[in-house]
Parts: C-alpha cells; sequence; structure tokens
C-alpha cells in the first residue's frame, strides 16, 4: 500500500496530512458493508465539509428570512449573506461583476435559461448552433429543443478515438449560419480539457458568441472569465462542494441586460400593472420568486473552503491523484480506458473486457468503493465508441492514492470473480 499522505503535495505548501482536509468531510468516515467508503463519484457530485453544512444550518437557525425585501434585522442579514456568495462566486471566476452573475438551481437550469432567453430571441429558421459530440445532455436538449421550435439546425466538432476534440473540423463545419457555438470545458466522460479559448477566439472572429460548460471544470482548476473572453458560461455547487439545487449562470453585462427575462413573477419586476410590467436591475431580472437562500449561502461558504486551499493547489494535487490512477488502471489486464492521458481532469472512465459496468459498480459497492456506471448522461459518446456504458471514476483533492489502491484491487477482484468465480 502507498502512504495515505499523498496531499503533503501541495494543498498549503507545507507536508501537510491529507487527513487534515478528509477530516472536514463527515461522509468520508461513513462505514459501508462493514468498510470506510471510498468515494470516487466526486464527477456526479462532491462531499460537502462541516463548514458548508454549517454555513445552511446557522441560515436556518440564526437569519431563516426572505432576501432582498423585508426590512427587519435577520432579513437583512440573509440578504448580507446572500449578496456575499455572488461576490464570491465573482471572484472565484473573475467576472467584472456580480450583475453579471446569476443564480440557477445548477448548470441545467442555467442552458436552458439561455436557450430560452437568448436563444429564443436571436434564432431564426435556417440558423445553426455549433456543439461538440462530448456534450453532457444538459447542453443538448435544451439546444435540440430550440432547434425545434425555431426550424434551426444542431451541429457538431467530433471527437478522436482518443476522446480529443477534432479542432481541424471547425473550419469545414463553420458557416455564416451559425449564431451561437455551446461546448463542454471538462468533459465528464472522458476527462478531456478542451481548448475552448482557441473555439472562443474562432467564434469571436466570426462575432458569434460562445456557451461554456463549466460544470466540470470550474471546481476542479482556476476559470478566468474575462481570460476566456466567454460570453456565457454555467457550472453547479454541488460538484465544487456546495450544495445540490444551486448553480450560477455567468454572462457578460451587455448580453444580460438584451436578454428578456426567463421567468415571471416576485423580485425580478420593478413596477406592474394590470397590462404590462417593468424589469428589476440585473441580475434579478432573472432571479423570479424566493431563492433557494440556504443553497446560495452554503455554495458561498463552498467557494471560501476551495479558494482557502487554493485552486491552483487543488488542479496540481488533482493531476497527480488522476496521473497514479490512470497508471493503476492501464497495468490491469483487460482495462480500457476511455479518454487521453494528458490534458485532462480526474473523471477516469473505462470498461473491463467481457463485464458489464453495472455488475462492476455493483461488486465494488459490496467492497465499499463508489463509483458511477452508465452512460454518464452522454448516449450519443457512448454510440460512438459502441458501448452501452462505462465505469466512471473521478478524484477530488480530498482522495488519496490508497484509496485508489483500493479501486485498483476491487477490478483484478471484479475480472477474478466474474470470469472464474474466484
Amino acid at each position: 500500500m502507498h502512504d495515505t499522505h499523498v496531499a503533503a503535495s501541495p494543498i498549503n505548501g507545507k507536508k501537510t496530512a491529507i487527513t487534515s482536509i478528509r477530516n472536514d468531510f463527515p461522509h468520508l468516515q461513513r462505514q459501508v458493508h462493514g468498510r470506510k467508503i471510498v468515494y470516487l463519484d466526486n464527477a456526479a457530485t462532491t462531499l460537502k465539509p462541516r463548514s458548508v453544512i454549517s454555513a445552511i444550518t446557522s441560515y436556518y437557525e440564526n437569519e431563516s428570512s426572505n432576501v432582498h425585501r423585508a426590512l427587519y434585522t435577520t432579513a437583512g442579514e440573509a440578504t448580507l449573506r446572500y449578496e456575499n456568495s455572488r461576490a464570491a462566486v465573482k471572484e472565484l471566476i473573475n467576472a467584472k461583476g456580480t450583475q453579471e452573475i446569476v443564480f440557477t438551481r445548477g448548470t441545467t437550469e442555467a442552458i436552458n435559461l439561455v436557450a430560452w432567453s437568448w436563444g429564443r430571441a436571436n434564432l431564426g429558421e435556417g440558423d445553426e448552433i455549433l456543439l461538440t459530440e462530448m456534450e453532457h445532455h444538459s447542453n443538448l436538449v435544451p439546444w435540440q429543443l430550440l432547434a425545434r421550435e425555431k426550424k434551426a439546425k444542431l451541429k457538431f466538432i467530433p471527437f478522436l478515438q482518443g476522446g480529443t476534440l477534432d479542432y481541424d473540423a471547425i473550419d469545414t463545419l463553420w458557416s455564416d449560419r451559425i449564431k451561437l457555438v455551446a461546448l463542454v470545458h471538462m468533459s465528464n466522460v472522458f476527462g478531456t480539457i478542451n481548448d475552448v479559448k482557441q473555439v472562443i477566439d474562432i467564434a469571436h472572429s466570426h462575432e458569434v458568441p460562445v456557451l461554456i460548460d463549466a460544470a466540470q471544470s470550474v471546481p476542479h482548476m482556476p476559470v478566468d472569465v474575462q481570460n476566456l473572453d466567454c460570453d456565457f458560461l454555467a457550472f453547479s455547487g454541488h460538484k465544487m462542494c456546495g450544495p445540490t439545487g444551486v448553480g450560477v449562470l455567468y454572462a457578460k453585462q451587455h448580453v444580460l441586460e438584451a436578454m428578456p427575462p426567463f421567468h415571471g413573477g416576485g423580485d425580478m419586476i420593478n413596477a406592474v400593472w394590470p397590462e404590462k410590467s417593468t424589469w428589476n436591475d440585473l441580475p434579478y431580472k432573472f432571479e423570479a420568486g424566493t431563492p433557494n437562500i440556504a443553497g446560495v449561502i452554503g455554495l458561498g461558504a463552498a467557494i471560501d473552503y476551495v479558494q482557502r486551499l487554493g485552486m491552483h493547489k487543488i488542479r496540481i494535487l488533482e493531476e497527480k491523484l488522476t496521473s497514479y490512477l490512470l497508471d493503476r488502471l492501464s497495468a490491469i489486464t483487460d482495462v480500457t480506458i476511455h479518454g487521453p492521458r494528458v490534458n485532462r481532469g480526474g473523471a477516469v472512465s473505462f470498461t473491463l473486457a467481457g463485464l458489464h459496468p453495472h455488475d462492476i459498480a455493483q461488486y465494488f459497492d459490496a467492497k465499499a468503493i463508489a463509483v458511477r456506471a452508465g452512460h454518464h448522461c452522454a448516449q450519443p459518446v457512448m454510440r460512438k465508441l459502441n458501448i452501452p456504458a462505462t465505469v466512471r471514476a473521478s478524484v477530488y483533492f480530498y482522495n488519496t492514492t490508497e484509496e485508489i489502491d483500493r479501486l485498483a484491487e476491487a477490478v483484478i477482484g471484479a475480472r477474478e470473480f466474474f470470469k472464474h468465480g474466484i
């Protein structure tokens, strides 16, 4: 076995044991089937540190008031905490201002907001949207719905056998009918980190806006929206130590100002008459009704947590963990890894010859190892790979090489169990 103090690498610049970080996460102390759990499903959702849990509990215990409306003390405190989280998001992704930060239920709702509001105002019959073949359903289905309604067309940048995009195909696919490019930053299947800056530069040379699905990138690496110059960017809180049901849409201020509201109701209005209404200032124009206040406050606490660790340091640590995971899996007979070796994140999809991924995942569960098995909300990817599903093990900064060793041992065990009954 390898030393569990693998994070004596970089998290704070000292030889700090990974146990000091792991102790922040109660779930990591959980026992399943008599063994301490190995949690390797971080691409689906991450665990929550005590500081996030405490922030949510504190809101319900101490403020428990609606935001932006009432004039009493606890409501003012709740509003301050809510807006402090917006400021934390702004700093995390280096937006120009908090008016560019819209809170949503997650990446999926953020992309749907753009499709419904911006898309319906800007696309017409015969127009085109350029996507990639490796998109999560959340960055595919909303555009399918919009294209069907508007009689528009979807086009796709293909991925190559190694799970990387064929950037050379963009020139062939490009036309003057393309009105939007929408692509994933880090693939939740391959782990590939796409060169979104290159795509953005190409699109902007044609005055075409770009949306980035950053659900897998923002939690794991520094992302700077001003440097990327993207027009839209979406991510979720629960993939970054935050609560479920809260996410972010970033969009350039002038773009949001030109977009019609997504939902109608309270707080997104300025003035209402029986026949018409006018809209609130940004970003509130897109935040109708009572928001997920506790979730937004929890997201702010999650951002504070990862910012204290340092996004650059998190990235360095995950690169080491991912490299170790790839080495261990590559050394096992009958394992096929789907995705690149370099320029990638910590979501590693693999198959084991002759075995269905669901059977492997259930075998792992008996060993108290949590992974994801399935199509990962990317069925077109699986069809192109000509497989029904993959097993996906995905690391985060609180994982260890010891846990990866347990996974590798379980892969070998599953192979022997299903093939030979031992």
